[in-house]
């Protein structure tokens, strides 16, 4: 049951109070959330800043940009605003910026800085330092040796705030960048360029190069602080805290510097070895649930079944001191095999007149009211279309919930085919004016608001052939155009009491006895996280309505990753029949299925890694000794 609770908690200190596990090699501590750290982080800066001040000396920070400091930025900004936080003896060096890039351009780091930080504040603006894009390529060198001879000039970076790249960049020092490497330009690896592709409006529009403090500037501040939020970046931080230093992993030189620390969620520190598997670190305490992840992992690290493991598996993989608590191995490999068995049901709603003793959903009521959230127009079949298929054969009153409208995915060329049909078949001059805003577009610019419209409605449409596919009466299907989306650009508002109303009225209306909502963090558009965050404040709102007592809310994965099988507390089978309507009800989504806008570095198509992923899981039941099936969905309880 899933009550989104940190794994592991570190109070927020000083590196050299530390002791670092023999698998970490950098300091680093762990919040249950992004906000929460990026608060801790913000109140550091506010007490070096207060210290320098005081003793009448400049505080000298370096800046990050880009999504992990935002929150940092916004409570520096509050701490000015109602604390009298002062920054006009501070001076700032900013990491990076593309190049070429104009000040002006809305994704410059010179527009963001501004944006998020300077504007808001009593800073001297001959005190701030930003690469500048638009220099000529041919002085960029002498620019860059004069940035680094400023720095030393202001006496050095008391403080560096980073963020950290998949690639494992810091700045945007990529893969292959020198331990002493000064700022420079620099070539973008493409999977940087990929990650800035949703703000750019596509990868052709990202900029192939940047200017870059160096690992070697930055490996002379004094305190070094990196930030790293959400589950795309838990691969790369437990091959930077725990890896080799290699410059293929440019943020592993960090491994020597005496005064940094990492600043984690529980999300990105989640393959950090003694969060992962703390049994290979020392003595663990053996809850249930750690025991059961330990016995799933003993048994795919084996490639045996639960139920085969033996003494000597355990022994040699770091957990005798589970095996001395139990009679044998096979005492704890049963009590597994059966908590797996019984996340597998036909019935996601429940079965009717069944003992329900030991299945994931109640029997009672036999027809259940189910609302299933969608933060985008596709995620109710990309994510679980098979359980969908199921809850409407098996007779439940399923009503599905777009949260928003999606119309920033759909590219201008399939909203201009639209607008030329109606046009050519004598329909309004709106069509004509959709055609001219779209011609005259340019990169910078966003959608007007008749473009945004017929976006808008085009997603409806597709969601609408998708669920009369499905079975759903048009009445069930609900779009809820949540405020905080209708920005019309890639940055969206903050969630507001607007969206939760909404929230909150259409679940009194429905009154459902299952809810199912997208739990896919690792949404790259960080769409669903906020309609997770909406679900979960409004659930907070309504939990004592009398209704909801009769409530169960269910969390799906998307298009990205899927639930650890230790985690899945409901598995629903597919046939390969059901695998095929799946298929066709995602097809009906047709401006996301061929060369979608925010596809991410995983260029297969949406229907295609909903397919893998499915296989994965049921194969992954097979090797640990369940019944074989063509594929799974599954889901995590949600307690509220």
């Amino acid at each position: 049951m899933k009550t989104f609770i940190p794994v592991h908690t570190i109070d927020y200190q000083p590196a050299g109070q530390f002791e670092e596990t023999r698998f970490e090699k950098i300091h680093n501590v762990i919040f249950e959330d992004a906000k929460q750290g990026a608060i801790q982080v913000a109140h550091e800066m506010a007490d070096l800043i207060r210290k320098k001040s005081n003793q009448g000396k400049t505080c000298v920070l370096g800046l990050a940009t880009g999504s992990s400091p935002i929150r940092v930025y916004e409570e520096l900004v509050r701490l000015h605003r109602e604390e009298g936080l002062s920054f006009k003896h501070v001076v700032t060096f900013n990491l990076d910026e593309y190049h070429p890039m104009e000040k002006s351009n809305i994704q410059s780091y010179h527009y963001f800085m501004h944006q998020h930080l300077f504007d808001h504040v009593d800073i001297d603006p001959s005190n701030v330092h930003i690469p500048d894009g638009t220099i000529a390529s041919e002085d960029v060198k002498a620019y860059c040796r004069s940035y680094e001879q400023s720095i030393e000039a202001a006496g050095g970076l008391d403080f560096q705030l980073l963020g950290i790249g998949r690639t494992g960049h810091i700045g945007f020092n990529e893969p292959g960048s020198h331990f002493n490497s000064a700022t420079r330009d620099i070539t973008l690896d493409h999977i940087t360029r990929v990650d800035a592709a949703p703000a750019f409006k596509g990868l052709e529009n990202v900029p192939r190069k940047a200017i870059t403090m160096g690992i070697g500037t930055i490996r002379k501040a004094k305190r070094i602080v990196l930030m790293a939020w959400g589950q795309n970046k838990a691969e790369v931080i437990k091959g930077t805290i725990e890896g080799a230093m290699s410059p293929e992993v440019p943020a592993t030189y960090l491994q020597e510097h005496e005064n940094t620390t990492f600043v984690l969620d529980r999300e990105s520190a989640a393959h950090l070895t003694r969060i992962d598997t703390p049994w290979l670190v020392g003595d663990c305490k053996w809850t249930g649930e750690l025991t059961h992840k330990a016995l799933v992992w003993l048994s795919l690290q084996k490639e045996k079944p639960i139920l085969q493991l033996t003494d000597k598996d355990y022994n040699d993989s770091g957990m005798s001191d589970l095996l001395s608590m139990e009679q044998s191995s096979y005492e704890i490999n049963i009590k597994a095999f059966n908590r797996l068995q019984h996340t597998i049901t036909g019935w996601p709603g429940g079965k009717p007149s069944a003992d329900d003793t030991h299945r994931p959903e109640r029997a009672v009521p036999a027809c259940k009211r189910v609302i299933i959230f969608s933060p985008h127009p596709d995620d109710d079949v990309i994510s679980m279309g098979g359980t969908f298929d199921r809850l409407v054969a098996q007779g439940h009153e399923v009503h599905v919930v777009y949260q928003t409208s999606g119309n920033i995915a759909v590219a201008d060329h399939e909203a201009l085919k639209v607008a030329e049909v109606a046009q050519s078949m004598g329909e309004s001059n709106m069509f004509e004016q959709i055609i001219q805003d779209i011609g005259q577009k340019t990169t910078e610019d966003y959608d007007s608001s008749l473009v945004r419209k017929l976006k808008g409605t085009i997603r409806r449409a597709e969601s609408i052939g998708a669920t009369r596919y499905m079975g759903i009466p048009d009445d069930q299907v609900h779009f809820l155009d949540l405020p905080f989306y209708e920005t019309g650009t890639i940055k969206k508002n903050p969630l507001g009491p607007e969206d939760i109303a909404i929230m909150n009225q259409i679940i009194e209306t429905i009154k459902p006895h299952q809810i199912y909502a997208a739990g896919d963090l690792a949404d790259p558009h960080g769409t669903h996280r906020v309609c997770l965050e909406a679900l979960f404040a409004s659930l907070e709102e309504l939990k004592k309505k009398p209704f909801m007592k009769a409530c169960w809310v269910w969390l799906y994965r998307g298009a990205w990753h899927e639930w650890d099988i230790h985690e899945i507390e409901m598995a629903v089978p597919m046939s390969p029949e059901q695998v095929l309507r799946k298929r066709k009800a995602i097809f009906y989504h047709q401006t996301q299925k061929d060369g979608v806008m925010f596809q991410g570095e995983d260029l297969r198509e949406f229907w295609v890694r909903a397919e893998d992923r499915n296989k994965d899981t049921a194969l992954k039941y097979q090797k640990l000794g369940l019944a074989s099936y063509a594929a799974m969905e599954a889901f995590v309880k949600y307690d509220f």
